[in-house]
């Protein structure tokens, strides 16, 4: 009785393991996207993630949620910097998400400074020269 309690632990604990390899490690699907950065926070209560949103329309009716690994530190830091700045992600969706990941699937790896299409010809403070 104690060998099959234990193989059947054993095998539960293998499954779990596949499957969190199999969420972390394997994207669904890797892209890019562009808006404007109007979110980015620290939040949860026992457990704190980096969650953030990206406008992709005039109005706003188009957000694009993503999360941010705790490892990702430039990306965090050139996401607090460029806050409220038309902006490119590079992105990596995962099959799913673990609570300690982050809310979405969505994974920010890389992201860029752009000008906006919308003021096209106008130059922000800091590119004037």
């Amino acid at each position: 009785m104690k060998k099959i309690l234990a193989l059947i632990l054993i095998a539960i604990a293998l499954i779990a393991g596949l499957y969190y390899a199999f969420i972390y490690y394997v994207p669904y699907s890797e892209g890019v996207r562009s808006g404007e950065l109007i979110k980015i926070s620290y939040k949860g209560v026992a457990i704190k993630t980096w969650e953030g949103e990206i406008s992709q329309g005039i109005s706003g009716a188009q957000i694009f949620s993503f999360s941010v690994e705790d490892r990702e530190e430039q990306v965090i830091a050139d996401l607090q910097k460029y806050q409220g700045h038309y902006v490119k992600v590079h992105y990596k969706e995962r099959y799913g998400t673990f609570f300690w990941l982050g809310d979405t699937k969505y994974f920010i790896t890389k992201v860029e400074k752009e000008a906006s299409p919308h003021f096209r010809g106008l130059l922000d403070d800091n590119e004037k020269q």
